[in-house]
């Protein structure tokens, strides 16, 4: 997605895109690889993006790019508080498109990937076409039986969806989850339940490895799959200008250390930390030299 914010600067950023792009700079000198799968546009605009996400040392041979579509915008605004609203104009998004047009590449990945990661979010999941969702949703079925391991991150934008489709789809992809990232405001607008011992008791029905719920500047829930939880605080932070993509930086701390094998709660500190670091500068991707003594 291409960022037009209410400061008049033009960027990069998308959920799953800060989230690769986060871990690959917090994984840069260990041996972990960080690949985008999704479609650009042959433009202008297409091709920057993919320079500036090689540039960040993303594998990008998941890739495609297609004559006729054009990447996905979104113009932020964001309040005196740091909080943000967005519109879209995603109807010509490559990105919709990417497993209809070119299910091969993700197909690639998948086959015979043990001890791989496959990240997908609720925005992922909104973009695509209800027939594309029961693809992916087999696709990832195949890749857990061949080794993987599946990340799902709730992140629910609601314009997005057909209110019908909304809770198949997430309890299909909760089913799938490894490991799992819920955002309780988001867990709130999807089940109409104000109540984080609502969250907590959903989250236990699956099969989880872990479930970390994100409370913003909130203590995070970790529960593990044997229901046991821990809250992890955060450091209070008080310069926050931006909290856009700070549920995606969360996400990038935890695994880059979590795919290290750390502890889960060394793993909340230091996602805390990195989400405490982003939200204290303007848009969804940081400059390196803000957050470079966390690499």
């Amino acid at each position: 997605m291409i960022e037009d914010h209410s400061d008049g600067l033009f960027r990069f950023g998308g959920d799953t895109l800060n989230t690769a792009l986060y871990l690959a700079r917090l994984t840069e000198n260990v041996p972990i690889n960080v690949a985008f799968a999704t479609s650009i546009g042959i433009d202008l605009d297409s091709n920057l993006l993919l320079a500036a996400w090689k540039k960040e040392g993303i594998d990008t041979r998941f890739v495609t790019q297609l004559v006729d579509k054009f990447p996905g915008r979104y113009r932020i605004k964001t309040d005196k508080q740091g909080e943000r609203s967005f519109k879209y104009q995603r109807s010509n998004s490559a990105a919709r498109y990417y497993l209809t047009s070119s299910p091969g590449a993700l197909t690639r990945f998948i086959a015979g990937r043990t001890g791989d990661y496959l990240y997908v979010s609720g925005i992922s999941l909104a973009i695509i076409s209800p027939e594309d969702r029961v693809w992916l949703f087999d696709a990832l079925a195949r890749f857990k039986a061949n080794g993987g391991k599946v990340i799902f991150d709730n992140n629910y934008r609601p314009v997005l969806w057909n209110k019908k489709e909304v809770l198949p789809t997430y309890q299909s992809a909760m089913a799938l989850a490894d490991i799992a990232f819920l955002t309780d405001e988001d867990e709130f607008e999807i089940y109409q339940d104000n109540s984080l011992d609502g969250i907590i008791s959903r989250a236990k029905q699956y099969n989880t490895t872990e479930t970390i719920i994100k409370r913003g500047s909130e203590p995070c829930i970790i529960i593990n799959s044997q229901g046991e939880q821990q809250a992890v605080s955060a450091e209070p932070v008080t310069n926050l200008v931006d909290t856009c993509a700070a549920g995606d930086a969360f996400a990038a701390g935890y695994l880059s250390q979590r795919l290290q094998h750390a502890s889960v709660e060394h793993c909340a500190q230091f996602a805390h930390r990195v989400a405490g670091r982003v939200i204290q500068y303007s848009g969804a991707i940081v400059d390196r030299k803000v957050m470079a003594d966390l690499f």
